[in-house]
């Protein structure tokens, strides 16, 4: 087995329900407030830990590019927008660039990136059957919501190569030549009925099946919950206990309820 494929088997280890836990759990902690001092800790913080847990860094860089450009529109209309205080650097109409709004933006920005990171990153190798899994054994939902999302989710792959297949034949019958709107908005409301109706297939295959017919049906992958998932649950409460901790001891924190 090569070094590659042993660090994947390691991470996958983890159970996906805990890689969840430990997600909302810094997602939760980051919300209450907007300094930040608790939001560069953080991130400083879950990059030490994907390192640890050997994501590759190739797919830490390219995540995190996406990441940042999403999070910096967002900075940028705080920027804009934002609350103004302290010296006003520039006025135009409804836009205010002051001290207080680039303080709020960079805090936005570090803050989006600091909650979208480790929920973008845990989950980069993780089986959406083995999520379906950990969330019927684990956290104990109802088989039928589960099995049916579950189903869901491995249809929406199909979305692109249905768009792909409906514009061949819309092509081949001569009424996609002209107007991209009007063609786009056409293909849209069809590839819209086209999944709805396998929708309904599935469901109606899935109810003659016996799918969630019986609370007491069996699973045919047991998921453990174990040492690795707590401490990764452990680690996500650590970080945010760290970054609370270091915004209030430098007197940055700021609860958003006061803002």
């Amino acid at each position: 087995m090569s070094s590659a494929t042993a660090v994947a088997v390691q991470r996958a280890a983890i159970n996906p329900v805990a890689k969840l836990i430990a997600a909302l759990v810094i997602a939760l902690g980051l919300v209450s407030s907007l300094d930040w001092v608790s939001a560069l800790t953080a991130l400083v913080l879950e990059l030490a830990l994907v390192l640890v847990l050997r994501v590759p860094l190739r797919q830490i860089l390219i995540r995190g590019a996406l990441l940042a450009v999403v999070a910096a529109l967002t900075a940028v209309t705080i920027l804009l927008y934002g609350q103004s205080s302290g010296t006003v650097h520039w006025h135009f109409l409804l836009i205010t660039i002051s001290d207080g709004s680039i303080t709020l933006a960079l805090a936005t920005f570090l803050r989006v990136l600091a909650i979208a990171l480790p929920s973008v990153l845990l989950f980069i190798d993780t089986d959406p059957t083995e999520l379906a899994d950990g969330l019927g054994q684990v956290l104990r939902l109802p088989s039928r919501f589960v099995l049916g999302a579950l189903a869901g989710l491995r249809l929406v792959g199909l979305l692109g190569q249905d768009w792909r297949y409906l514009g061949y034949a819309r092509r081949a019958r001569g009424v996609a030549d002209r107007g991209r709107l009007r063609r786009a908005a056409g293909q849209a409301f069809a590839l819209l009925v086209f999944a709805i109706r396998r929708g309904s297939m599935l469901a109606t295959a899935m109810e003659a099946r016996g799918f969630g017919a019986y609370p007491t049906r069996t699973w045919a992958r047991p998921a453990r919950f174990g040492g690795r998932d707590l401490a990764l649950i452990l680690a996500a409460f650590g970080i945010v206990a760290v970054a609370v901790g270091m915004s209030i001891g430098t007197g940055h924190w700021s609860f958003i309820g006061n803002l």
